[in-house]
């Protein structure tokens, strides 16, 4: 099994489904993090609002808000960068080109868009929503190529 950095830091190889669960189980829980810190650092100043002038109170939820946003980009943006390199190696997994992430990460949102100028939304939701399940379980339940394909090693037997 790969280490955790290898994990989430390269975009070469393939990683079976566990090693991608574990990925997403690590994304989750620095979102979480990231939410708490939100309702501390802004549940403090909106608890300060009974006992301080308004214009105290709006400074400190600027300043914080400043903070908190630096915190969220210097995080949160290798984050996504890290999710699709495990994306890439899972495809590489199923012999698949890293490049099919487009169509999954893109697809239902330039649907969205077209269901909001033109319409019928109902159908383009249809199959933003199915593209969202085909990468699920693309990427999450089926299983890579058995032995070694173009992108390496079978990671099971590794």
């Amino acid at each position: 099994m790969q280490n955790i950095v290898t994990l989430l830091s390269t975009f070469r190889g393939r990683i079976g489904r566990g090693q991608y669960w574990a990925a997403v189980l690590i994304y989750i829980a620095i979102t979480i993090v990231l939410i708490a810190l939100g309702f501390i650092m802004f549940g403090n100043s909106i608890l300060a609002l009974s006992g301080e002038d308004s214009d105290g109170v709006i400074a400190g939820l600027v300043s914080k808000g400043i903070g908190f946003v630096l915190i969220v980009v210097l995080i949160y943006i290798p984050m996504v960068i890290s999710g699709i390199f495990v994306g890439i190696k899972r495809l590489h997994d199923r012999d698949k080109s890293g490049w099919w992430l487009l169509l999954f990460y893109l697809g239902p949102m330039v649907l969205s868009w077209i269901a909001s100028a033109i319409g019928p939304e109902w159908l383009f939701s249809l199959a933003g929503f199915a593209i969202s399940i085909w990468m699920l379980v693309e990427l999450g339940f089926l299983r890579g190529t058995i032995g070694p394909n173009r992108y390496g090693p079978d990671p099971v037997s590794i």
